[in-house]
């Protein structure tokens, strides 16, 4: 999906992570963490690969000792997935990192020592063109900071950024990211607004340790759905206590909601109601579960009922309109044929799976025309 919103992004620097560009007037990427061991090296391929099947951009994985690292080498050979290594104090473990191939760094220059440390990570990773990601976050605050203002706040979040990224721009080391995340909706948004008029550098956005699946997906989508509605953000990460492969999917379902990007179908569904004339909620079950491989943009209405199914399905390449005793089909917006409410989720799957093969073939005679 192309953008139909008129959302004004912020102009920001672009950087190259792997082969995804991050910032400028490239797409808002979607990222999320593996939860495995680093050097159980399977496990850990296994879930990148899951990752990338549900449409991650970039994925992160700790790097926490040379074990670690030795283990990340090797992932990063068995993967095309742009990676990046988090890395906490230990300088070494960023080099070593650097040395087994990481698109990026998760790093903040003022914790992991002396200048000649922050200066032997920056000059290594300016070597092998590597961008590095300074991460904020209101739980990990410098001591200093955490006297000076009492409590985690905006300024204090923006006075630690501001600290790192001079360490680098001292260094003459361009190349970088920020995040500043805090689990307090309202801490994160007036920090990224305040960052965001000060530097030109891509922001990724996230709700630090936003809670559980259902809980932190609203945290999320708040958060970052507001800072994105404000045109601020170029990558973002929606940290939940669930699956990692939800962390994509609600990051996904956040773009797809204010038309930046899409991946997949994107579903109107009535929300049921005694009008209804066939079980919408178990159709959206078995379709969401049956369609989960479609990384296609794609509309579909399931509406229960004739109150506003015409209208939603007119909308949309695929719809149903509850009725009785069969349910109305549209197809490009139009009245098409009818059909059994037991037939429905299985009939629905093979009308959205035909389209699709249509618009790929459209898409191919488009190209070879040109």
């Amino acid at each position: 999906m192309n953008s139909h919103n008129n959302i004004k992004r912020r102009k920001s620097r672009q950087i190259k992570v792997g082969n995804v560009l991050i910032g400028g007037d490239s797409p808002i990427s979607v990222q999320s963490m593996t939860n495995t061991l680093t050097t159980d090296i399977q496990g850990t391929l296994k879930q990148i690969k899951e990752l990338e099947d549900s449409g991650a951009d970039l994925v992160r994985v700790s790097v926490p000792d040379r074990e670690s690292a030795i283990a990340f080498a090797k992932i990063k050979k068995s993967t095309s997935l742009s990676l990046i290594a988090d890395i906490h104090f230990d300088h070494m473990m960023a080099i070593e990192a650097i040395k087994g191939k990481a698109d990026c760094i998760r790093i903040n220059p003022g914790n992991i020592g002396k200048e000649e440390k922050i200066k032997e990570v920056v000059s290594m990773a300016k070597d092998n063109g590597v961008p590095i990601r300074i991460g904020v976050n209101a739980g990990s605050l410098e001591r200093k900071l955490q006297i000076k203002y009492g409590e985690p706040n905006a300024d204090a979040l923006v006075e630690s950024a501001l600290n790192h990224i001079n360490i680098l721009k001292q260094l003459n080391f361009e190349d970088f990211k920020l995040s500043m995340k805090a689990s307090d909706v309202f801490l994160t948004i007036e920090s990224y607004k305040k960052i965001s008029t000060l530097i030109d550098q891509p922001l990724h956005l996230g709700i630090t340790e936003a809670g559980g699946f259902r809980s932190g997906t609203v945290k999320s989508s708040i958060g970052i759905g507001s800072l994105l509605l404000d045109g601020i953000g170029d990558t973002i990460r929606i940290s939940l206590a669930s699956d990692p492969v939800d962390e994509i999917k609600v990051g996904w379902d956040i773009l797809r909601s204010l038309k930046i990007r899409s991946r997949g179908i994107n579903f109107i569904a009535c929300p049921s109601c005694s009008r209804m004339n066939f079980d919408v909620i178990g159709t959206m079950n078995q379709l969401e579960s049956r369609l989960e491989d479609v990384i296609e943009d794609l509309d579909v209405a399931v509406i229960g009922c004739y109150v506003n199914g015409p209208g939603e399905s007119k909308h949309t390449q695929i719809g149903v309109t509850g009725g009785s005793p069969k349910n109305l089909i549209y197809i490009d917006g139009k009245p098409d044929h009818k059909v059994e409410s037991s037939e429905l989720a299985e009939h629905l799957e093979g009308l959205i799976r035909k389209k699709i093969k249509e618009i790929k073939l459209e898409e191919d005679n488009l190209i070879v025309k040109n």
